[in-house]
């Protein structure tokens, strides 16, 4: 491993253990969730910004100079194809609402069709050094197909704790991916303690998010890629750009937040974007603390039709919460009604968006109304999820398909019928 790597830091205490003290997932003295610390000196007296611009490697792997592994290997596998999703600008949504400056950024295009291949894989290449020979998760689906998908792609075992309410498109992922898959009659967050329990007590490597330091890792190049492809792409460097993502267990957006945080830390961004975490109104814990005006994350009974942002108790929340109030973003609660409108609109530009990923555009949409964000400030707006992971929601977000009889006379009624 590269000495970039130099330890972690208490996201609640502030405490820094070194990596002699041998810790792997959360703070000893109060159970906080860890930041992973790097040596940002040592990164910028052995890179510049051209060193990562001039990267030919098409993934997240291009940034390995800012990550706390070395170089896994495993080329030619899914596993080295995930990240640098693309960055759509789409036409109409922008004309429609006024951004000149509008992406959206869709993380379907990861190998297993969603945000949560980026900290899988690099959960696994953390795995790989220091040879943990099984990794475990607890899982709505999205995190714990795309740790099935990448431990199948490098020939790593994977156990994957779900609630058995799981959509079964993604319990379909799991099993096809080969994973030893435990349906829990309960729900995510008993799942979770489950696999924590597991993890302790059978030697498995955990990937829990937020629990895993590294988990925010992986998920920090999305922030990467915003500031390659779209801050330093577009030459963004006179007002700072709104990031709006959806926010469940909070890993995400804290995720994102530590990317723009090394960034800055190295002297390669100039100004911090904003960043909007878009909940569910029924799985609010993390904006119940925004609007109070503290950092006391209190657990809700969630229930919303975005199963992948559906969690009582955040595992991230403090670092999410965080996310937004030191960079002048915001919190904001959508409907789940809001969500299925999203999924359409998202449609009609050829972005196909789960629930969960859509409720980030409808999250876009609220802030203006609430005035939060102007037409000629830049936008990036994140889907995290494929739609065929929840064909059910799909199918409630849009008109039932018509159905006619096999004539041409059929043919000529339904269309005169629509004049």
């Amino acid at each position: 491993m590269e000495e970039k790597f130099i330890g972690y830091e208490c996201s609640v205490c502030g405490q820094e253990y070194s990596l002699n003290e041998n810790i792997d997932y959360v703070c000893p003295k109060d159970g906080g969730n860890l930041n992973v610390l790097l040596d940002y000196k040592e990164i910028k007296n052995k890179y510049q910004i051209s060193d990562i611009v001039s990267q030919t490697e098409i993934s997240m792997w291009r940034y390995l100079p800012l990550l706390p592994v070395s170089d896994p290997g495993y080329e030619f596998t899914p596993f080295r194809n995930v990240g640098y999703t693309a960055n759509y600008f789409p036409t109409n949504l922008s004309k429609k609402y006024g951004f000149k400056q509008l992406w959206v950024k869709d993380e379907s295009k990861n190998p297993t069709a969603s945000f949560k291949d980026r900290a899988s894989a690099l959960v696994l290449a953390r795995a790989k050094e220091i040879k943990a020979d099984v990794v475990v998760t607890a899982s709505t689906g999205n995190a714990g197909a795309a740790l099935a998908g990448m431990a199948a792609s490098v020939g790593h075992k994977a156990v994957i704790f779900a609630p058995k309410t799981a959509p079964v498109a993604k319990v379909a992922q799991l099993l096809v991916f080969g994973a030893e898959v435990i349906l829990v009659d309960g729900n995510y967050d008993q799942a979770f303690d489950l696999s924590l329990r597991a993890a302790e007590e059978f030697g498995w490597y955990c990937r829990n998010t937020g629990f895993n330091p590294f988990t925010a890792e992986g998920k920090k190049t999305a922030a990467f890629e915003i500031w390659e492809s779209i801050i330093i792409g577009n030459k963004i460097n006179d007002k700072p750009i709104n990031i709006f993502v959806s926010v469940g267990d909070g890993n995400i957006i804290s995720g994102i937040h530590k990317g723009f945080i090394d960034l800055y830390k190295l002297g390669w961004l100039d100004l911090m974007p904003r960043i909007f975490g878009v909940q569910a109104e029924g799985s609010a814990a993390i904006s119940n603390a925004f609007i109070a005006g503290n950092e006391i994350i209190n657990p809700v009974s969630a229930s919303t039709i975005a199963d992948s942002i559906s969690v009582d108790l955040p595992r991230d929340g403090l670092r999410a919460l965080r996310a937004s109030t030191q960079t002048n973003g915001s919190y904001i609660l959508v409907e789940d009604k809001e969500i299925l409108s999203a999924i359409a609109e998202l449609g009609v530009e050829g972005i196909f968006a789960e629930p969960a990923g859509a409720t980030s555009f409808a999250g876009f949409k609220k802030a203006i109304n609430l005035d939060l964000i102007q037409p000629d400030e830049p936008v990036v707006i994140l889907n995290t999820g494929s739609g065929l992971k929840d064909i059910n929601s799909a199918m409630k977000a849009v008109p039932e398909a018509n159905i006619i009889d096999p004539t041409f006379d059929a043919l000529i009624s339904y269309i005169n019928a629509k004049k």
